[in-house]
């Protein structure tokens, strides 16, 4: 008796640890979900009332600009950056590179239009040449991610150039074999390089984002990172040191 006693006592104190663990494992697994929602809405919440901080440089009358498009994952990630530096007049977040006219994020984050989330980049090339920009390019981004930046996932997240002339089609095609070839990355660059045909600005809500949503977790946990970072290697080319 004495041992079947203990033997009870034994599987009541495991059958209560079994208790404690489940209730434990159950609560981090909702607090992983709330988390996650709080990602999520943080990203992806859209508000037609939300104020536009414009923060381009006005454009000078008469002045010669050229244009850059590139997709390089999440526009809000990257536009926080081209817009900071010297010489960028204008970066307006979009869609590239697809078939349907006129593409809304809905049609796009189906990932079935074709298009590429990426950035219109408006620039003075006496301040800031193509060859600059492309030097942000492959360092704001993991160019041999295919269709994939992060926990972003699908062709709308590819690594993109859509070149405007036969001069930046050149020089992206040159780079990218140069940075192949240096062994520069872990792995093959599977960056596109495709003509630029048309350019969809994205709704409002998505311009300038970090700009004016810098304190939800989207932009503290994944943007403000990379943007730290990119002020560090190219703190010469800010348009003001910080």
């Amino acid at each position: 008796m004495i041992c079947n006693r203990n033997y009870l006592a034994f599987n009541k104190v495991r059958a209560y640890s079994l208790k404690l663990y489940i209730k434990s494992m159950k609560a981090m697994y909702f607090l992983s979900i709330a988390f996650s929602w709080v990602l999520f809405a943080g990203s992806c919440a859209e508000s037609s009332s939300q104020h536009i901080n414009m923060t381009e440089t006005k454009i000078p009358a008469g002045l010669k600009t050229d244009t850059a498009t590139f997709g390089t994952g999440c526009f809000w990630c990257t536009e926080a950056i081209f817009q900071e530096l010297k010489g960028v007049l204008k970066v307006t977040s979009g869609y590239s590179g697809g078939t349907v006219p006129s593409p809304s994020y809905e049609d796009v984050c189906t990932g079935t239009t074709g298009h590429a989330e990426c950035l219109q980049i408006i620039y003075d090339p006496s301040v800031i040449s193509f060859d600059e920009l492309l030097e942000v390019f492959w360092e704001s981004h993991d160019p041999t991610s295919l269709n994939r930046q992060g926990n972003d996932v699908g062709t709308q997240y590819r690594s993109v150039i859509f070149y405007h002339d036969a001069e930046q089609m050149k020089k992206a095609e040159h780079y990218k074999e140069q940075l192949n070839k240096s062994g520069a990355y872990d792995k093959p660059i599977v960056t596109e390089i495709t003509a630029f045909t048309k350019f969809y600005p994205a709704e409002d809500y998505h311009q300038h984002y970090y700009d004016n949503h810098g304190s939800q977790p989207y932009c503290t946990f994944v943007i403000r990172p990379k943007v730290e970072k990119f002020e560090k290697v190219f703190k010469d080319k800010l348009k003001t040191t910080k």
